[in-house]
């Protein structure tokens, strides 16, 4: 979610709020026709609208109920936990990865057969469970890193002595820092209030720091140890974590203390009203860009760059790229509902009206065979991700925080980076959480 979140994409989940659900076409039990319904449980709010039009419309062709919920963010787990058990529950739902699998295998559907995932360019990328068998599809494959704006970085790298000529020499986190704090020094001078956007600490808004940015260090620890999931970590790349969260906090459009009351939407904004020059989040976010009120970024301005740490070697780093979002069939369903459910993810990736909607609506770099590369989003930062998948010089960071734990030792992290950004938590505690919680919850 987002996310992945997110990813990992794909995105983030996460405290139950049923008051914030968004619901679209028509609801009830299963079909007096015998066609069987669909109802599908989002986890991406930025996707709600979209996923309201490709309902409205597959129900009007096809004559079957469609219908969509959008848990609020950072409550997917709890919604499912309450809305599984009811009557009328999921057809079709989201799962984030092995850890997700964990909770939800008796609810999934075995998938190994269906021609959607037969048509997976890379087997790899299906959620297995033990036994070998598919029970999770990815919705897309993703990639986040830091959005900039080109044009504010072009006039900075247009002043006298300005710290960097041009982007290509960013190739580092000390660069990086030193070109980040110039601008800070002179964000009068290029109007703007801040590098980067505020950085979202609030509950439930802190799945780009608590999972998407440590992300990046456990790729490397994980890297380092040979193994792709572990029982206990030591968060041996902690400094490098705190090199970046510190560097967002510190040449930000906002006093660090006030990071905690920030909210995604809050960031988003900031970057797209030309406030921020530069903001963490993934391909996703072009909908957050371009549909806020006072938008003055130009599309082809919307530029990634990795999220450095300053690890040896991270100039052939890339973005990290990956999958959270695996799309499951709920097998205690009616097997018309079922069936009705197979048919309507097959017309959304693989019939030419629901791949339209995938690609120009949804903007996901589907993962299909049926996909070629005039099939990718056209909206910049969908392109971006294109651009350095394809990039052979570089290497992606893999989604690893797919293995995290659980939603409570995320929320824990996020809640001590609040407190160390507020200057009530020193480094060092905000550390313990992470290692003590990681152990605690992987039990």
């Amino acid at each position: 979610m987002m996310k992945m979140k997110k990813i990992a994409a794909l995105a983030s989940v996460g405290a139950i709020a049923l008051g914030g659900f968004a619901a679209c076409s028509s609801s009830g039990s299963s079909s007096a026709d015998g066609k069987g319904k669909v109802y599908f449980l989002n986890w991406k709010p930025e996707q709600e609208q979209a996923f309201k039009a490709i309902a409205q419309e597959y129900s009007k062709a096809k004559g079957v109920d469609v219908k969509v919920v959008t848990a609020a963010s950072g409550t997917y787990e709890q919604t499912l936990k309450s809305e599984i058990s009811k009557s009328d529950a999921p057809t079709l739902f989201q799962i984030n990865g092995p850890v997700g699998l964990a909770s939800w295998n008796k609810y999934a559907l075995d998938l190994t057969d269906t021609p959607l995932v037969k048509s997976l360019k890379d087997p790899n990328l299906a959620l297995k469970g033990e036994d070998g068998k598919v029970y999770g599809t990815p919705a897309a494959v993703e990639g986040y890193g830091i959005i900039y704006n080109k044009a504010i970085m072009d006039k900075y790298f247009g002043l006298e002595g300005a710290k960097a000529k041009s982007m290509d020499e960013i190739e580092g986190f000390d660069k990086l820092k030193e070109v980040a704090d110039d601008m800070q020094a002179k964000k009068a001078e290029l109007g703007i209030d801040g590098v980067f956007a505020s950085t979202s600490l609030a509950s439930g808004e802190d799945w780009r720091w608590q999972t998407h940015l440590s992300n990046i260090p456990m790729y490397y620890e994980y890297k380092d140890a040979g193994v792709t999931d572990e029982k206990t970590v030591t968060f041996k790349y902690n400094e490098n974590f705190k090199k970046l969260f510190d560097l967002y906090l510190t040449d930000s459009t906002v006093e660090k203390t006030l990071t905690p009351s920030k909210t995604v939407t809050d960031s988003m904004a900031e970057f797209a009203q030309g406030k921020a020059a530069m903001v963490q989040n993934g391909n996703w976010a072009w909908s957050q860009i371009k549909d806020v009120s006072g938008n003055v970024v130009k599309e082809e301005n919307i530029k990634f760059l990795p999220m450095y740490t300053g690890v040896p070697g991270e100039e052939k780093q890339g973005l990290a790229v990956g999958t959270e979002a695996f799309m499951a069939v709920n097998k205690k369903a009616s097997e018309a509902d079922q069936k009705a459910t197979l048919d309507f993810m097959n017309w959304l990736y693989t019939d030419d009206a629901g791949k339209k909607h995938v690609i120009n609506d949804l903007g996901f770099i589907a993962p299909y065979s049926n996909y070629a590369e005039a099939d990718t989003p056209k909206d910049p930062l969908a392109k971006e991700i294109a651009t350095y998948i394809s990039n052979k010089d570089l290497y992606a960071v893999p989604w690893v925080f797919t293995t995290y734990p659980s939603q409570k030792f995320k929320d824990d992290f996020g809640q001590a980076l609040a407190q160390y950004a507020s200057g009530n938590l020193d480094w060092p505690k905000v550390v313990s959480t992470f290692v003590d919680g990681w152990a605690a919850e992987k039990k």
